[in-house]
């Protein structure tokens, strides 16, 4: 997914959607450019609704296309659809690796899939969207484990706050899908219900 600059895109959007931009600095500049009247808040309710999904989409690394897709699979779920979108959202392969600490950012940990270097459950994955179910075991291929890609692992999993839903064996190099795909809404960068409302409107 070809993005562009990404400090510029991130102040577009008025949220640190990417790993790069989750800085102290990044949320002084983004503080003095709305005191300076630089953030548009005059946009109409389809524009904020339009921003909110490009929030959502930015935060998990996804193009336009899946992410709809995801949207209209939420909306087809049974369920409450904001937590229905989270739970896809949340379970594709490269955000568990990322939720593990495995990786620092959607794109790094969409290579780590991608380039081969993981499998689910003794089989090698290398689908990013890939969606993870209870019980899987996520582990890294026997050829790649001394690669320097991993050299610092352990350091990073134990910065990392794992979700309660993700348990991390970092002696194995395990990720174990430990219960259901969630994330707390209040944490989120973007607004999940204005997303939902854009596709219904």
């Amino acid at each position: 997914m070809i993005i562009g600059p990404r400090y510029k895109k991130a102040r577009y959007l008025g949220a640190p959607v990417f790993r790069k931009t989750q800085t102290q600095k990044f949320a002084i500049r983004s503080q003095q450019k709305v005191k300076k009247g630089g953030m548009r808040s005059n946009k109409s309710e389809f524009g904020r609704q339009l921003l909110e999904k490009q929030k959502a989409r930015y935060s998990y690394g996804v193009s336009g296309g899946q992410f709809t897709n995801y949207v209209k699979k939420a909306l087809a779920t049974k369920g409450d659809n904001a937590k229905n979108l989270l739970h896809l959202l949340e379970g594709r392969l490269d955000n568990v690796v990322l939720r593990a600490g495995f990786a620092q950012s959607h794109s790094a940990a969409r290579q780590m899939v991608a380039h081969g270097h993981l499998m689910v459950n003794g089989k090698g994955v290398n689908i990013p969207s890939y969606e993870v179910r209870i019980g899987d075991i996520i582990s890294i291929r026997e050829g790649s484990k001394k690669k320097t890609l991993f050299a610092k692992l352990e350091e990073q999993v134990a910065a990392n706050a794992s979700p309660a839903w993700i348990k991390v064996n970092v002696e194995k190099k395990e990720i174990i899908i430990d219960g259901e795909p969630s994330t707390d809404m209040t944490s989120l960068l973007f607004n999940v219900r204005s997303v939902l409302e854009f596709y219904t409107r």
